[in-house]
């Protein structure tokens, strides 16, 4: 993954679930990808590796929201970090890697994000 516009698959529709993560390997990073269907941006996509930890599990965190804002909570520490921008909301000195993820047809689909882009698309 190595332009904005690099659209990489990943898996299809039938591998998302519903308010929880799926972990997808792409090169040498893991990600984890978010489906939330009630909202109107529905899907998410960040590192899976968290930086408090170190190891590679935030696609099994728990899925909510912060004053509107969608999170996911680490399993070990419970510190939420924000789906939109990547930023821990509890602190500001640990950040995941954000990327665009959308469908295509059935198809999912990965490309990596700019530093400081918004949510995925």
């Amino acid at each position: 993954m190595t332009q904005q516009n690099e659209w990489t698959p990943v898996g299809s529709r039938a591998d998302l679930v519903s308010g929880a993560g799926i972990g997808a390997r792409v090169g040498d990073r893991q990600v984890a990808i978010f489906h939330i269907p009630e909202l109107e941006q529905s899907l998410f996509a960040v590192d899976n590796y968290c930086p408090i930890s170190g190891v590679n599990i935030i696609a099994r965190g728990i899925v909510g929201d912060i004053q509107g804002e969608p999170v996911v909570a680490t399993p070990l520490y419970k510190k939420h970090f924000s789906l939109v921008d990547g930023r821990c909301l509890e602190d500001d000195s640990h950040r995941l890697r954000t990327y665009a993820v959308r469908l295509e047809g059935d198809q999912l689909q990965l490309a990596p994000r700019e530093q400081g882009q918004g949510a995925a698309a």
